[in-house]
């Protein structure tokens, strides 16, 4: 089994293992970059807040809204991106050893090099992958209706009526989202937000930057202080993971609320200042009706989710690595020669 298979696959298990314990603040997260109510009290609830009021108006279950086309999309995502990831990667190393023999570097990949192998890892990952981060978004957006909000429906003398406005809304599921996003689009409705997103690319880009180049810089000096293990820790490649995200969210979270506000429904009726025809006319509106406030809306509850969905991704799939060469380096010395 090659590298990057194995990459692959170790980075789909711990991306769905991330997405599974951090789900609920990334739905919340969605909807704060999405809201355009200005209302200063709807300013004024929390990430907490906010996950009571879903619960209490919502249910449960509209926390996890999308969870199953996000799994898909998050395993499709990190399998993609890793498999990628390590093929240039591969191909950079090579191109570092060549340049070596000829004096030029010490042989390893620079920093400048895993940026590069980063951004076309990510580029291949967004073009594919999109179509189920808009559907995700859709799902994370819906709100459920509730019946408390239609007294004057529960009012009505029509027993017919009566009893279809007590019944329970249908579920809005994968199909209906799907439905939804063709419906306004067509088939490149599917690629909303795919702009900034690609530049978005910067994110992981410098991700994975920061945190090879803290990696290295730490076995470097584990080797030198302790010859006989040069070895890293879990904890040490779960913070490392998590200080690399950090860096990287904050520099480019305006793009993400860009992106989220593009892949929500659009509104085609009554306000024009909250339906975006593009890009860049979402960002003239947003800083025109909102100020630069809008680009940052929770932004708090992205850096906890995605420091600890990072953190945990790194862990997991550095684990899920070490385990299978382990396994498969004991297969080989196990056969008979």
């Amino acid at each position: 089994m090659s590298d990057a298979v194995i990459n692959g696959l170790a980075g789909a298990g711990g991306g769905i293992i991330a997405q599974l314990i951090t789900y609920p603040l990334q739905t919340v997260n969605t909807r704060q970059q999405t809201e355009r109510d200005l209302k200063k009290a709807r300013r004024k609830l929390g990430t907490v807040g906010q996950m009571c009021q879903v619960i209490r108006n919502e249910g449960w279950e509209r926390l996890y809204g999308g969870l199953a086309p996000s799994l898909v999309g998050t395993a499709a995502s990190q399998g993609v991106y890793y498999y990628f990831y390590q093929i240039f990667r591969n191909k950079a190393q090579v191109a570092a050893l060549e340049r070596s023999k000829m004096g030029i570097g010490d042989g390893s990949v620079g920093m400048l090099s895993s940026l590069v192998v980063a951004a076309l890892s990510g580029c291949v990952n967004v073009l594919l992958t999109n179509p189920i981060w808009v559907v995700v978004t859709r799902m994370q957006t819906h709100r459920k209706i509730s019946k408390k909000s239609h007294p004057d429906q529960m009012l009505s003398t029509d027993p017919e009526e009566a009893i279809v406005s007590a019944a329970e809304p249908p579920p809005f599921g994968t199909t209906h989202a799907v439905q939804e996003v063709f419906g306004e689009g067509g088939f490149f409705g599917f690629w909303r937000g795919v702009f900034p997103t690609l530049i978005m690319v910067s994110n992981p880009s410098m991700q994975f930057m920061l945190y090879e180049t803290m990696l290295k810089k730490l076995k470097k000096r584990r080797a030198l202080s302790n010859k006989t293990n040069n070895g890293v820790t879990a904890v040490e490649i779960f913070l490392l993971g998590a200080l690399a995200k950090l860096g990287a969210t904050v520099v480019t979270y305006p793009l993400l609320v860009v992106k989220s506000r593009l892949q929500a429904k659009q509104v085609t009726t009554g306000d024009k200042r909250h339906h975006y025809k593009g890009t860049l006319d979402a960002i003239l509106k947003m800083i025109r009706y909102e100020g630069l406030h809008g680009f940052y809306k929770g932004m708090s509850t992205k850096i906890v989710q995605s420091v600890l969905a990072a953190a945990v991704l790194f862990m997991v799939k550095e684990e899920l690595v070490k385990g299978v060469r382990f396994m498969l380096t004991n297969k080989v010395k196990s056969k008979p020669p």
